[in-house]
């Protein structure tokens, strides 16, 4: 391993102990210069001391302006969450009293299908159907989808369910809300990604692959192996498995209009979930597969039910991964729930499964991002994911269930934060993206050819100019490549990256570390000259901290209306689908909720800084994490059923 890369896999590490001296040494030099920096200088004959400012000049003014930095950075993440939490909100306002999508018949549907439940008024508009990261601009025609031949059908969705050792039946009523939609017959592919460290689990999939068999287009499983060299167990390494198993069976032709959806196995998706990424696969198609799809996620199912801390924690969580689903955001990494065509699966070589993948989501996004140069598109699915908050099994137990609680989601938040290692990942492909910058062509074969050869997921071209002349297009062994050219780096989108990134792996702890700090400095230098002018910079830092913390308490305002339309629409497609019965609902109230609110300061330090530096420490010695399951709410059956179902 290369000294780089040693490096870049601890670069959160590495940031936190540089910034951790650099607070020692502004603080101690400057305690030093006060108390030794004096020299004598004759005044009406008077012999008087006078500070020398050179000792501690320049490390004061780089903490203190580095402290400035980090503020400023606090003070506007919380802006943009508010604007993402409100623009969404209004569009899911406008889309509820519009009309829905299963009166619009679509042409040459096959089997006389119609689609799901969506807004005929986000067929028409972009700005209801999607923001988007690309640089493309303009609305979708609103006489497109009068003329042309949609045929929905034509798309078809293949939804990984990634699951191990989870409960029976948060499964199946995954399942039965898939199962639910108008569209799940003609288009859904449903792959259950299981784990073979779990016991009887071939046992567990088929039962439920045969439960489900007449609900779907199709269902199956897959079985990811226990003892693959250089993977590890985790969400990231069965969509893997699953997504090389399910490749074989669909065609070249097929595969543009294959999108792969992975999902969690507590998550509830509406119908228009599936409507919409069908909808913009089809309206924007120059960029079709170049696009990956991702929603905005909200617990909406035992919020009340967990301690006032983890159901912030879990607010705060989805109001991350909201930030950058507004209109016009560049980047947009998903949480959780995604989609992406089968052919950008193929242009990427599919997941990956080492340690470093653990954070499956944003580590999917990079490698897509940075294999088209970071001219990936982004759409917004304006269609909230329903999960559930951890728990560790505590309600109405008193404050031995709240401990259980916090330490369930502490654990949820340190495998969030070993993630940070995707920091490291990013900095290697960005130079590896430098070395390549002027090479922007590529080819690339299906994901199971490209796996079953052991070959690199690209093609040479060197190579595949030599074959052409060998073999033909129909019969040849690169007959099934598909070669395409890339658009130059765009490096503004890069830096937008990295920001993000240094947000969600770095801030949290770089905060913590700086109000310790700048306490302490301030306490030295208190009563002193102001001879490095920058004593103004700590005033302001209190003032933009201050800010920050009434910004998040505003985007909890902005949270209640999003999660009452959020929580409105799903029970009333529960309750057409026929599943309201015993189904979690999780209500807000503001009066009831104000000890939200008064949360906020206890969420950041607790199950954001805390597991941050945590994950960043351990990471010098390990890149493995353990992967537990969290425990799951599940919808309340009759106890014939519940044991008829374990039958």
């Amino acid at each position: 391993m290369s000294l780089f890369a040693w490096c870049s896999r601890r670069a959160g590490g590495l940031a936190m102990l540089a910034l951790i001296a650099l607070s020692y040494w502004a603080i101690t030099t400057e305690l030093d210069s006060q108390r030794h920096g004096y020299k004598y200088q004759s005044v009406d004959s008077l012999s008087a001391p006078t500070y020398d400012p050179q000792a501690a000049g320049l490390w004061a003014k780089l903490f203190s302006y580095y402290c400035l930095f980090i503020h400023v950075l606090v003070f506007v993440f919380p802006i943009r969450s508010c604007w993402a939490v409100f623009s969404i909100t209004r569009s899911l306002r406008r889309t509820a009293h519009s009309k829905t999508l299963k009166d619009f018949k679509f042409g040459h549907g096959r089997r006389g299908s119609s689609t799901s439940l969506s807004s005929s008024e986000t067929l028409t508009s972009s700005r209801d159907i999607s923001s988007t990261s690309s640089s493309e601009a303009g609305d979708v025609d609103s006489d497109y989808y009068g003329e042309a031949d949609i045929a929905p059908d034509r798309v078809i969705h293949a939804i990984i369910v990634p699951n191990y050792k989870e409960e029976n039946d948060t499964l199946r009523e995954t399942l039965e809300v898939l199962a639910s939609h108008p569209q799940a017959r003609n288009t859904y592919d449903v792959y259950l990604a299981m784990e073979q460290r779990e016991h009887n689990v071939e046992l567990k999939a088929t039962r439920f692959a045969n439960e489900f068999s007449k609900k779907f287009r199709s269902i199956d499983f897959t079985i990811h192996p226990g003892d693959i060299p250089g993977e590890v167990a985790g969400k990231g390494s069965n969509v893997a498995w699953a997504a090389r198993k399910l490749s074989e069976k669909y065609s070249i032709r097929q595969r543009k209009d294959v999108i792969v959806t992975g999902i969690d196995a507590d998550s509830h998706l509406s119908s228009n979930y599936f409507a919409l990424v069908t909808t913009m696969h089809m309206a924007y198609p120059d960029t079709a597969t170049t696009t990956l799809y991702s929603a905005p996620i909200i617990f909406d199912r035992n919020a009340h039910n967990v301690p006032a801390i983890v159901r912030v924690a879990d607010i705060l969580w989805s109001a991350a991964g909201m930030s950058g689903l507004y209109k016009g955001s560049t980047i947009a990494p998903p949480t959780s729930v995604y989609s992406l065509p089968l052919e950008l699966v193929d242009r990427v070589g599919g997941w990956d499964c080492d340690q470093e993948a653990i954070g499956e989501d944003l580590h999917m996004y990079l490698k897509c991002f940075f294999a088209l140069n970071g001219n990936l598109t982004v759409r917004t699915v304006l269609s909230p994911v329903s999960q559930t908050n951890v728990t560790g099994g505590g309600h109405g137990k008193g404050y031995p269930g709240i401990i259980a609680d916090v330490r369930a989601r502490y654990k949820q938040a340190l495998r969030h934060m070993w993630g940070a290692l995707d920091t490291g990942y990013a900095l290697r492909k960005v130079v590896e993206l430098w070395k390549e910058r002027k090479h922007t062509s590529r080819a690339f074969r299906p994901l199971h050819t490209s796996m079953n050869d052991d070959s690199d997921t690209y093609v040479p071209e060197t190579q595949l100019d030599s074959a052409t002349s060998e073999f033909t297009a129909e019969s040849g062994i690169f007959s099934d490549v598909v070669t395409d050219t890339l658009k130059s780096p765009d490096y503004e989108r890069i830096l937008s990256l990295f920001h993000r990134l240094f947000e969600a792996h770095f801030l949290p702890v770089q905060m913590t570390i700086l109000v310790v700090a700048s306490t302490l400095y301030i306490w030295v230098t208190e009563g002193n000259a102001d001879v490095h002018g920058v004593a103004w910079i700590y005033p302001v830092c209190n003032v933009l901290r201050t800010l920050g913390f009434m910004e998040v308490a505003f985007y909890l305002f902005l949270y209640e209306k999003f999660h009452k339309i959020c929580l409105e629409t799903r029970e009333k497609e529960m309750s057409d689908a026929g599943l309201l019965k015993g189904m979690h609902f999780s209500r807000r109230d503001f009066k009831a909720n104000l000890v939200d609110y008064v949360m906020v300061p206890l969420v950041a330090p607790i199950f954001g800084a805390i597991p941050c530096a945590q994950a960043q420490i351990f990471h010098f010695w390990t890149l493995d994490l353990v992967y537990t399951v969290s425990k799951k709410v599940t919808r309340r059956r009759g106890k014939s059923l519940s044991a008829h179902a374990m039958v």
